[in-house]
């Protein structure tokens, strides 16, 4: 049957999206099993480069979509996407360590959420990333940035109960602005 001479009206159910060139449950498997065989088929041709670049796209988008929508749960975003990129391209952590000059105890404390990431550990990382993507995609330098900053503005505003009472304690207002 060509697909292209066939009309939504020909195919039952197919205006509300629902496919039904099945006959049975069993056939829809078997296809679905043929099709994952090919994918593996394929994946399995493809270079240690073409697999990092594939990652490194993936990675990027997640990123740019966790900036994009608000954070909905209490996770660690950017030491996530961190371990991500670093596993995507080195073998061992101790070498992205190397390569941007520090330390990997102070990499594992960053990692590990033990120490919060300095400001010249993401400018480095910054850097990095512009050198990595160089080649394979536009990777706007600011990312790394508003990864970090956008999970701790979460972090803050969800945790007032914990320290606006404290932190209150120290706020007065001598004037008060009244409406006009």
């Amino acid at each position: 049957m060509n697909r292209s001479k066939i009309n939504n009206k020909e195919i039952p159910g197919a205006e509300y999206g629902v496919d039904s060139r099945y006959a049975s449950k069993k056939e829809k498997t078997a296809d679905g099993k043929a099709l994952m065989e090919a994918r593996l088929k394929r994946m399995k041709n493809l270079s240690d480069e073409q697999i990092i670049t594939a990652k490194l796209l993936q990675l990027k988008l997640k990123m740019e979509e966790f900036i994009k929508n608000p954070v909905e749960e209490n996770q660690n975003f950017f030491t996530d996407f961190l371990k991500l990129y670093i596993d995507t391209i080195y073998n061992k952590r101790v070498h992205f360590a190397k390569d941007i000059n520090i330390t990997p105890v102070s990499l594992s404390q960053v990692l590990n959420n033990h120490r919060e990431p300095k400001e010249e550990f993401i400018l480095r990382l910054m850097i990095h990333s512009e050198k990595t993507y160089a080649k394979i995609c536009d990777f706007h330098k600011k990312t790394w940035f508003q990864v970090y900053f956008h999970e701790k503005i979460y972090d803050t505003m969800s945790n007032q109960s914990k320290w606006r009472p404290q932190v209150e304690k120290h706020v007065n207002i001598s004037r008060l602005i009244k409406p006009s």
